[in-house]
């Protein structure tokens, strides 16, 4: 699977869900987590490897992969926390992005089994750059408006170079 970059407009398209969880999604989802072991990732989405439906994979150091198909946030903490994000999607950025504490999310996973996770820290942050990706949102768009362009002309000279 060959990962999809800024500029792509899949990116920006909201995610289909998966209508029936079968064996394919599940060898989808395998590619996906190799694909994301390849590009040293802690998460990847459907979009980014250019199939436009609500699945993502999370690999978090010393966890085992989780996929969530069709995932929902049920709910997430009031309480926001700053803390750097990249994606494999906008290569070479880092940048501080505020997002709730936690989050509760439920989903499928690639077997077709239903399940709830409360997450904090590290997952619930990857959880919730992941999501964004379904809905076609990238993680600089969380970013107020002049350090998005600042970042966006930056990535335009990259592109140049």
């Amino acid at each position: 699977m060959r990962i999809l970059t800024l500029g792509d407009e899949l990116l920006r398209q909201k995610a289909a869900p998966v209508a029936d969880i079968d064996g394919e999604w599940e060898k989808t989802a395998l590619a996906m987590i190799e694909a994301l072991k390849k590009g040293k990732g802690v998460g990847l989405a459907g979009p980014q490897v250019g199939v436009s439906r609500r699945i993502f994979v999370v690999n978090i150091d010393g966890d085992a992969p989780r996929v969530f198909i069709n995932p929902s946030i049920v709910e997430t903490s009031q309480e926001l926390v700053k803390y750097e994000e990249g994606c494999l999607s906008v290569p070479g950025i880092w940048i501080d992005v505020m997002r709730p504490k936690s989050v509760k999310v439920q989903a499928w996973n690639e077997k077709g089994r239903p399940f709830t996770l409360e997450a904090d820290g590290i997952l619930a942050r990857v959880i919730l750059h992941e999501y964004d990706h379904l809905e076609g949102i990238l993680f600089i768009d969380r970013l107020p408006e002049l350090k998005r362009n600042r970042i966006l002309a930056k990535l335009d000279r990259k592109v140049k170079a």
